[in-house]
């Protein structure tokens, strides 16, 4: 259902001390990805610092972001919280507003068991949206095992993962284990697309294709096409700037990358403070190599 290149896309915001959304920044950013060919748009993520969007602003964000889509490419939003209840409210207003599917971040802190996560994703499945379930212990403080993985996939409606655990074996694990299902693996590790795809993964939720969607989509069609040897040559000159990326926690260096490319970013809002010095002279240097 949900596969190729997703930019996971950041939020602008505008450099005000409200630091308010930047909706025509957002529009001018998604426009500019649908016309270079991504394969769909993934609002409200991490990347997107959903965790500082309150209710209004996050679904002001989707309604956007489904109106410049109109249509084009599936629209996967971000509805995940560590309040079940929270989660369900995001996830039946992106639901009525029409994505196409959710991402629900496993939940953070609490450290469920394995009934209370795997009731958790159910009940959002339960809203009669296609979920893709979101693993990043880094993020998280809990991984999410294989085990429970193909427990959960085999809802109808819980359609994939978006797998950032960074372990190739339990990806390998849980792909061999939901083969059987209607179910994917998309990479959440922009560096470790290539490697997941050989397995079996359909494609990345990706942070660099904000920045260089072109190279990204090229090296999805490239081993789709089966010309690995392409494939891996854009995996290695990529991979300095997806480093760079993540010099910082993202979204900190891909918003200051936005705007060096000239695309609207602005500010991060707190507990986030915007890139060092260090940062931003990396990802100068870094970006050069791609003018």
């Amino acid at each position: 259902m949900f596969e190729g290149i997703l930019p996971a896309i950041i939020t602008p915001f505008k450099r005000n001390p409200s630091m308010d959304l930047d909706l025509e920044g957002l529009r001018s950013n998604i426009s500019s990805l649908l016309d270079l060919g991504v394969h769909g748009i993934v609002p409200c993520g991490s990347t997107g610092e959903s965790a500082t969007l309150d209710f209004s602003e996050h679904e002001k964000v989707i309604e956007v972001t489904l109106d410049e889509v109109n249509g084009k490419v599936p629209v996967v939003a971000g509805t995940g919280s560590n309040n079940t209840s929270e989660a369900l409210r995001l996830t039946r207003a992106a639901r009525d507003m029409g994505v196409d599917g959710i991402l629900a971040i496993s939940p953070y802190y609490n450290k469920p068991n394995r009934t209370g996560l795997v009731r958790h994703y159910q009940a959002l499945a339960d809203c009669d949206v296609p979920v893709v379930m979101y693993n990043v212990p880094g993020r998280t403080g809990q991984n999410l095992p294989p085990s429970w993985v193909a427990e959960l996939a085999c809802h109808p409606n819980i359609v994939a993962i978006k797998e950032a655990s960074g372990d190739i074996n339990q990806i390998s694990q849980v792909i061999e284990m939901t083969r059987d299902e209607d179910f994917s693996v998309i990479s959440g590790d922009d560096n470790m697309t290539l490697p997941m795809m050989s397995l079996g993964a359909v494609g990345v939720i990706s942070v660099a294709a904000n920045i260089i969607p072109v190279q990204m989509i090229e090296l999805y069609l490239s081993f789709m096409e089966g010309d690995l040897k392409r494939a891996r040559e854009i995996h290695f000159a990529i991979s300095p700037l997806i480093r760079a990326l993540f010099a910082e926690s993202n979204p900190i260096p891909v918003k200051k990358a936005a705007e060096l490319r000239g695309f609207a970013g602005g500010p991060v809002r707190l507990p986030l403070a915007e890139a060092g010095e260090e940062t931003v002279a990396l990802l100068s240097e870094v970006l050069a190599g791609y003018d």
